[in-house]
């Protein structure tokens, strides 16, 4: 005799990238289980492999991981675990004020936000008079492949990931869709910008919308409060050294 099914409450979030509505649930002790798993490895590939399913499976088959703009992934997984393990998580961080006393930091999950800054766009203007441009997307897991997700500072490695964001290329009403020229094309077309335009491509991922959220901390022997920010999946997730209340 079969044993009965477990009913599942079901919640609705809004994907910051497109207002799209996606309903979601917890995760199981199944998909716990998954993360814990790779946690305690702390290999990045499985870590990501498994937010992937996590994902996909909480959010019942509605969005697939993989194609997800970072931030979106990011948030969604914020409110899966928000619903899974409690609102407030605790987490200890480095204190700013002497760098080597650790002090303990409460968050509502529920109040952290997708940021992106007043002036953030995505399209890159190179030669004004030409009125020539290129049209950027956010970067997916997809546009990663070997670049780290979970490490500040890998976007170093933004060359290696430009191609696959690049929308479309513009010269006045004429448009070049990325769809119709190959990689190799594209990357020889971005070899030829000189160091100023290029440097608008990086500013455009330096300031892409991200998981953000300032937090107080206060050293326990210094007494000393000081402002902490967490940023992107290793500092939310776990992958560093939280404490989960």
């Amino acid at each position: 005799m079969a044993l009965p099914k477990i009913d599942v409450p079901r919640y609705e979030l809004l994907l910051p990238s497109t207002d799209m509505k996606v309903q979601y649930r917890p995760f199981t002790v199944k998909e716990e289980k998954l993360l814990l798993l790779a946690s305690e490895n702390n290999e990045e590939k499985q870590i990501i492999n498994s937010i992937k399913q996590v994902i996909e499976n909480c959010t019942f088959g509605s969005v697939v991981a993989d194609e997800l703009p970072i931030f979106d992934l990011e948030y969604i997984f914020l409110q899966i675990r928000a619903k899974s393990v409690g609102e407030v998580t605790k987490f200890r961080v480095l204190c700013p004020d002497d760098k080597k006393t650790y002090g303990d930091v409460e968050i509502d999950l529920t109040k952290v936000d997708v940021q992106v800054g007043d002036n953030h766009t995505n399209n890159i203007l190179i030669d004004e008079n030409r009125k020539l441009g290129i049209v950027l997307k956010y970067p997916t897991l997809k546009s990663f492949n070997s670049t780290s997700l979970l490490q500040e500072g890998k976007l170093d490695a933004i060359y290696d990931v430009l191609v696959d964001c690049i929308d479309h290329v513009y010269e006045g009403e004429k448009i070049y869709s990325s769809k119709d020229n190959t990689k190799e094309e594209l990357a020889q077309f971005l070899e030829q910008l000189d160091q100023k335009s290029f440097e608008k491509v990086k500013k455009f991922f330096d300031e892409m919308p991200k998981l953000k959220h300032e937090a107080e901390v206060e050293n326990p022997k210094t007494k000393v409060k000081s402002k902490v920010t967490f940023t992107g999946l290793r500092d939310f997730f776990g992958f560093a050294s939280p404490i989960t209340t």
